[in-house]
C-alpha cells in the first residue's frame, strides 16, 4: 500500500503563510479603480538581483584585499546601475492607473475574461507589465504608451454556478535589469454572475400548456420543435422558418404560429424528469444545466415560454432580456429554492 503524500496546507509554514495572506487581503479596500502610490507598490531584489549583490561584495573584498583600483571602480559602477535601475524600475509602476471593466456573464466550466484599462500620464514609455490573478502564473504582459493608455486581458475559471466576486489582482514589472520586482495587489469589487453550463445533449423541448380555453393538445416531436410546423408560404416572416428542418429536408417549411397561440412553453423543474432534481445537490446541478439548454433553444427558435423553479415563476417572454433574466434565475437558483 502505498504511503499518502501530506497535504501542503498542514504544513506550518504554508499554514502560516496563507493565514497572513488572507488578513493582508481583508485589510485591502474594494474598488474598480486604483491609482498605484507608495503605499501601495512594494519592491523586492529577485533572484538574479541577490546574485548580483553578493558579486559586488566579494568584488569590493577583492578590492579592498589586493587594492584594485579597477576593481573599485568597477565595483561601484555596476552597484550605481543597480540602484537607478531600483528607481527605475519602481517609477514603472508607480504612477499608473488601473480601470476594470465590467465583466461579462459566463457560463460555469468557461473561463471568465477580465478586461483592465492601464492608463499612465508619464511622458515617457512604461515597459514590461504584467497582470495576473494574484496566485497564478498566467500573466498578461503590456507596455504602456506615454500618456496614453493599454488594454490587458486576464482570465479565471468559475469553479460553479452563481455570483462570484473577481479574484485579487496582481501587477508587476522587474524592467530595466530584472534585478528587481515590483508589485502591487489589487481586490476589485466588481462581481461576475455565471450561469449553469448548458446541457451538451438535451431532450426535445417538453409539451406545451394549453391556454386557458384550449382544446388541442400539442404534439412533442424529436427534433426538439415545441410547436407544429406547415408548409413554407411567401410572406412568413424569417424567424418562423426551421431552419434545422430546411437543412435536413432542403424543403422550406415555418412554424404554425395559430398553434403557438393555443399553447404555453413552460420550462419547469419537473419537466427535466431527473430524479431527486427537486431534492437539490447533483440531480439539482444536472437538471439546471438541462433548463438552461431549454432556454437557450428556446431563444434560439423564436419561441415564447416561461420559467418556473419551485416557487419563482418568470412569466412567459422572449428575446435578449427576458433569455438574460432566466439564466440569472438559473444562476441564482438555491435548494430551498427547489424545495419550496
Amino acid at each position: 500500500m502505498e504511503a499518502s503524500l501530506p497535504n501542503p496546507m498542514w504544513h506550518p509554514l504554508a499554514y502560516v503563510r496563507g493565514r497572513f495572506q488572507m488578513w493582508w487581503q481583508a485589510r485591502l479596500p474594494l474598488r474598480d479603480s486604483t491609482t498605484l502610490t507608495q503605499r501601495n507598490v512594494y519592491i523586492l531584489p529577485t533572484g538574479p538581483g541577490f546574485m548580483l549583490g553578493a558579486t559586488l561584495l566579494v568584488l569590493l573584498v577583492a578590492s579592498i584585499n589586493y587594492q584594485l583600483n579597477l576593481g573599485y571602480v568597477l565595483t561601484f559602477l555596476l552597484t550605481g546601475s543597480a540602484v537607478v535601475g531600483m528607481h527605475v524600475c519602481h517609477s514603472t509602476l508607480r504612477g499608473i492607473t488601473m480601470n476594470l471593466l465590467a465583466p461579462e456573464d459566463h457560463f460555469a466550466g468557461a473561463s471568465v475574461a477580465i478586461n483592465v484599462n492601464l492608463l499612465s500620464d508619464k511622458r515617457s514609455v512604461r515597459y514590461g507589465i504584467g497582470l495576473a490573478v494574484l496566485g497564478t502564473q498566467h500573466w498578461s504582459w503590456t507596455d504602456v504608451p506615454a500618456q496614453g493608455r493599454a488594454k490587458v486581458q486576464v482570465a479565471f475559471q468559475a469553479p460553479r454556478r452563481g455570483r462570484h466576486q473577481v479574484p485579487a489582482l496582481t501587477a508587476e514589472t522587474r524592467f530595466p535589469l530584472g534585478t528587481f520586482r515590483v508589485w502591487t495587489v489589487w481586490r476589485p469589487a466588481a462581481q461576475v454572475l455565471v450561469y449553469p453550463a448548458p446541457e451538451l445533449h438535451p431532450p426535445p423541448l417538453p409539451p406545451g400548456e394549453a391556454r386557458a380555453g384550449g382544446q388541442a393538445t400539442v404534439q412533442r416531436q424529436n427534433t426538439g420543435e415545441f410547436d407544429g410546423v406547415r408548409a413554407y408560404r411567401r410572406g412568413d416572416p424569417l424567424k418562423l422558418v426551421v431552419w434545422k428542418k430546411a437543412a435536413k429536408t432542403d424543403e422550406l417549411v415555418s412554424r404554425d404560429a395559430q398553434q403557438v397561440q393555443r399553447f404555453e412553453l413552460w420550462l419547469d423543474l419537473a419537466h427535466t424528469g431527473i430524479v431527486g432534481a427537486m431534492a437539490g445537490g447533483a440531480p439539482l446541478e444536472q437538471a439546471l444545466s438541462r433548463l438552461c439548454a431549454w432556454v437557450l433553444l428556446a431563444d434560439k427558435q423564436g419561441l415564447h415560454y416561461g420559467l418556473r423553479l419551485g416557487g419563482e415563476e418568470i412569466a412567459l417572454g422572449s428575446g435578449e432580456a427576458h433569455r438574460r433574466n432566466c439564466l440569472q434565475a438559473l444562476a441564482l437558483t438555491h435548494t430551498s429554492a427547489a424545495n419550496t
